[in-house]
C-alpha cells in the first residue's frame, strides 16, 4: 500500500472545538431517522482524484468486432439467475474464489451496505482514495446503461475489452464450479468474481466493494474488509431482508469482520442496536455519524453547496461538493470517515488527512442520474429514486435547489417496491404526473402504476403512456405550457433502469 497521506502543515483546530462538534451532536440527534436516508438508489455517482473525465458512463463500442464480442458475453451471462433471484448462501461464490486462487485477498477492501446511498458513498471513497495516489478498483451496482460501469478501476469504468477478457479468463472456472453445485453461478455471483479478479490483477492498491443485497450472505461478502461501511437502513427488499430496521440490519451487518473499524451512518434504534451488537461480538471499532463523525454545517452554493465536515482527525472546512441536497452532504461525511478509518486515523495516527487533496477529491464528484439535469426550456432532471425512504430525502432536495413553478413528474417503477409510498413522497411537488414502464421485465405494468396514482394524484392529475419516450414528450408538452420563460419542468424518477433509459432517449450516452 503507497505511503500514508502527509498531515497538512496549515491545518489547525478550532478555538472550542469541543463547542463546535457539540452542535454536531445536537443537529444528529435531533434528525428524523426516517428522514436520514443518505441516498435515493443512485447507482451512477462517479468521482475520480484528478480532473474530471466524462460522467463514467461509457458508449457502445465503436469497433464491431469488440461489440459483437461484449454482446455474447451479455448474452451468456443473461443466461444466468438475475439479481432478483437468490439463494442466500455463499458457497458458491466461495468455492469460485478457491479455485481461482482468492483474487479476493490480494488487497485491502472497505466493504459498503445499506438501503441507499452505497454506490454514491462508494464512489466519494474511490475518488479519496485515488486523490491520495492509490490504485483503487470500485464495484457497484446495478449499472444505468451499460454493464461495464460496475467494475471500476482507477476511477473509470473497465474498458469492453478488459470485461470482455476478463469474463473469457473466468469462464472455464465458472464452468467447473456449477458443475459442482446445486445451482449455476448466478449473473451477479459471476460479475463479483470478474471484479475481484480484474483487482488483482490490475493490480489494486484498495478495493471498494457495494454489496448487492443485504450483507451476510451477499456474494461480495468473501472478502476480509478492514473498514465497514453501513449506510442508513431503511424498508426495501423486506420479502428477504426483514420486515423491520432491526431485522434488515442484521443482515447487513453480516459484512462486519473481526477486528474491522465500522464507518456507521445515523440509523433507526433498533438497526443502531442490531449493528453495534454485532460489532461487539466481532471487536470492531465502531464511529457513529452524529458522535464521532458528521455535517458541521453545510450551504447552498452554486452547482452545489458548501460544507464543514466533522472527521475522526477533526473538521474539514470549505469542501465543495458539486452535488445537491442534505444527503449527499451526509454521504461525503460517511465516505470521509471510512478513508480516515482506512489510514488509521483517530487510531494509529491522530494528523487529519491532507485538506487540500480532500477538497480536489470532492470537488470532483459527479452524479449521473441522481438530480442530473439532462436537457433546459423545460428543465428535465433525472433522479434513480427507487423506494419511499430515497423519494422523501430526494424530494427535499427538489425543494432546496430548484424553483420550479409547475413541476411535472414521469414515474416508472419496478413491481417489487414500494410505489405507493414512492409516489405519496413526490405528490406535493408534482402538479401532475406521467405514468410509463421501462423494457425491464421487472418493470410494474403502466395501468397498475396508474391505479395507484390516481388513488394518490387524483384522476385529473395522472396521464398513462406506456413507452418511454411518449411519457417524455407528454410530460414535456405539460411543462410548456408554463410558457419558455415560465419555471415549468419535468423530473424523471422510480428506477435506476428508467432514469438510464431516458438518459439515452434525451441524447445523453
Amino acid at each position: 500500500m503507497s505511503d500514508l497521506p502527509p498531515r497538512d502543515s496549515d491545518d489547525h483546530e478550532p478555538a472550542d472545538p469541543a463547542d463546535a462538534f457539540e452542535e454536531i451532536v445536537g443537529a444528529e440527534t435531533d434528525r428524523d431517522p426516517d428522514l436520514a436516508v443518505i441516498e435515493a438508489g443512485s447507482r451512477t455517482l462517479r468521482t475520480q482524484g484528478g480532473p474530471p473525465q466524462g460522467d463514467g458512463i461509457p458508449a457502445r463500442p465503436q469497433d464491431p468486432e469488440v461489440e459483437k464480442a461484449l454482446h455474447a458475453v451479455e448474452a451468456d451471462l443473461a443466461t444466468r439467475w438475475g439479481e432478483t433471484k437468490l439463494e442466500p448462501s455463499v458457497a458458491r461464490i466461495a468455492a469460485l474464489m478457491d479455485v481461482l486462487g482468492e483474487p479476493q485477498k490480494a488487497y485491502p477492501s472497505i466493504h459498503i451496505t445499506g438501503t441507499n446511498g452505497k454506490t454514491s458513498t462508494a464512489r466519494m471513497i474511490e475518488a479519496l482514495l485515488g486523490a491520495f495516489e492509490l490504485r483503487t478498483g470500485r464495484y457497484t451496482s446495478p449499472h444505468v446503461q451499460s454493464v461495464t460501469e460496475r467494475i471500476s478501476l482507477d476511477g473509470a469504468p473497465i474498458s469492453y475489452e478488459r470485461f470482455i477478457e476478463t469474463y473469457e479468463d473466468i469462464k472455464p472456472y465458472v464452468e467447473m464450479v456449477d458443475s459442482q453445485q446445486e445451482y449455476r453461478l448466478s449473473f451477479f455471483e459471476v460479475l463479483t468474481g470478474m471484479a475481484y479478479a480484474a483487482f488483482a490483477d490490475a493490480p489494486v492498491d484498495v478495493a471498494v466493494v457495494e454489496v448487492g443485497m443485504g450483507g451476510s450472505w451477499d456474494a461480495t461478502n468473501v472478502i476480509d474488509g478492514s473498514v465497514a461501511v453501513i449506510t442508513p437502513i431503511d424498508l426495501d427488499h423486506t420479502d428477504r431482508l426483514g420486515s423491520t430496521p432491526g431485522e434488515i440490519a442484521g443482515e447487513k451487518s453480516g459484512i462486519i469482520k473481526q477486528d474491522a473499524t465500522v464507518i456507521m451512518a445515523q440509523q433507526p434504534v433498533d438497526a443502531a442496536q442490531v449493528i453495534l451488537k454485532k460489532a461487539v461480538g466481532a471487536n470492531a471499532t465502531v464511529a457513529r455519524e452524529g458522535l464521532e463523525f458528521g455535517v458541521v454545517s453545510r450551504q447552498v452554493a452554486v452547482g452545489g453547496q458548501l460544507m464543514t465536515l466533522r472527521g475522526l482527525g477533526g473538521e474539514y472546512e470549505e469542501i465543495y461538493l458539486p452535488l445537491h441536497g442534505a444527503h449527499q452532504a451526509h454521504n461525503a461525511a460517511v465516505a470521509l470517515a471510512a478513508v480516515e478509518a482506512f489510514f488509521g486515523v483517530g487510531a494509529e495516527r491522530v494528523e487529519p488527512l491532507d485538506i487540500d487533496t480532500v477538497r480536489k477529491a470532492f470537488a470532483t464528484a459527479t452524479s449521473p442520474g441522481r438530480l442530473e439535469v439532462v436537457r433546459r426550456s423545460p428543465t428535465v432532471v433525472l433522479d434513480a429514486a427507487h423506494n419511499p425512504a430515497g423519494a422523501r430525502v430526494t424530494a427535499e432536495a427538489i425543494s432546496e435547489v430548484f424553483d420550479f413553478s409547475r413541476l411535472i413528474g414521469v414515474v416508472g417503477a419496478s413491481g417489487d417496491k414500494n410505489v405507493r409510498g414512492l409516489l405519496e413522497a413526490f405528490e406535493p411537488l408534482f402538479a401532475e404526473v406521467v405514468i410509463t414502464q421501462n423494457s425491464s421485465h421487472r418493470a410494474m405494468d403502466a395501468d397498475e402504476l396508474a391505479a395507484i396514482a390516481v388513488e394518490v394524484f387524483g384522476d385529473d392529475r395522472v396521464q398513462v403512456e406506456p413507452r418511454l419516450d411518449d411519457a417524455l414528450e407528454a410530460a414535456i408538452t405539460l411543462a410548456e405550457e408554463e410558457g419558455e420563460y415560465a419555471g415549468g419542468g419535468v423530473f424523471v424518477t422510480g428506477s435506476v433502469i428508467t432514469v438510464g433509459e431516458a438518459r439515452l432517449l434525451l441524447g445523453k450516452g
